[in-house]
């Protein structure tokens, strides 16, 4: 078995962890700015460093232990914002009193809960989202801020992402109450939903903007940018301010339109 060593700048964060699972690692473990994926296959060292060259790669022979175990024994269950409990899908153990247990998928596509943008978009839906309301969220990844929409009594929930491969893990991830499309914002009508969540990059929010705002008749939700970004986000995005949230410096904002 060999490992891989990735320095990861946060905002790259998902979009790495995404193709590890891809390139078939077998587990994922982080510390701070590093990620180390374990690979079965040890001749795929070159092909391992050619694709993820701009993260300084370094590649090591591992010994014989069980290191799918040791990883998942690194990941415990962990409370993000004043409600949730984030438990990864092997943990049987229950939530703590007046706290919601959600599923995370560790390795999987996009959103294990550890990134400062998906625990700000969870503090944010905790306070903003209220039972009864419809949701969509944009750019989905393993589903995890749509679980959490049907957590808080959202209904319907609904979630999309671009990637095919990404929209096909969020769906067998999710309730089958949660409907999961494999497309754009373009796919929704005009006013579809109370609240639009999304947690993607700042130049992605810029440039779907105009359709965010479109497709709610309530409020957005957006995170997925630093503080040093976020003018350019609220000039695309006119309304009313009703809240923020910021953990180490990245923000999740509620726009009223």
């Amino acid at each position: 078995m060999i490992s891989l060593w990735l320095d990861v700048p946060r905002d790259a964060y998902d979009y790495v962890v995404a193709e590890l699972w891809d390139a078939g690692t077998e587990g994922i473990s982080e510390d701070g700015e590093t990620l180390r994926a374990f690979f079965s296959n040890d001749s795929a060292a070159p092909e391992l460093l050619e694709r993820f060259a701009a993260f300084a790669p370094r590649v090591y022979v591992e010994q014989d232990h069980d290191w799918v175990a040791e990883v998942r024994e690194r990941w415990q269950p962990f409370p993000v914002g004043e409600r949730f409990w984030l438990a990864p899908e092997w943990c049987g153990d229950p939530a703590p009193p007046g706290r919601l247990r959600l599923t995370i998928y560790p390795g999987m596509a996009c959103g294990t809960g550890t990134a400062p943008a998906t625990r700000t978009s969870l503090e944010m839906m905790e306070r903003r989202l209220f039972p009864g309301q419809s949701v969509l969220d944009v750019g989905t990844g393993t589903g995890i801020l749509a679980a959490a929409a049907g957590l808080l009594g959202a209904r319907p929930v609904l979630a999309c992402d671009i990637d095919t491969e990404v929209a096909a893990i969020a769906r067998a991830n999710l309730d089958v109450a949660i409907g999961v499309f494999a497309g754009s914002l373009r796919s929704v009508r005009t006013a579809a939903v109370d609240v639009v969540v999304a947690n993607l990059n700042a130049e992605t929010l810029i440039a779907n903007a105009a359709e965010l705002l479109r497709v709610t008749r309530g409020h957005v939700i957006v995170a997925g940018f630093r503080e040093d970004q976020a003018g350019p986000v609220k000039t695309v995005l006119p309304g009313k301010l009703q809240d923020q949230a910021n953990i180490d410096g990245w923000l999740a904002l509620s726009i009223a339109v």
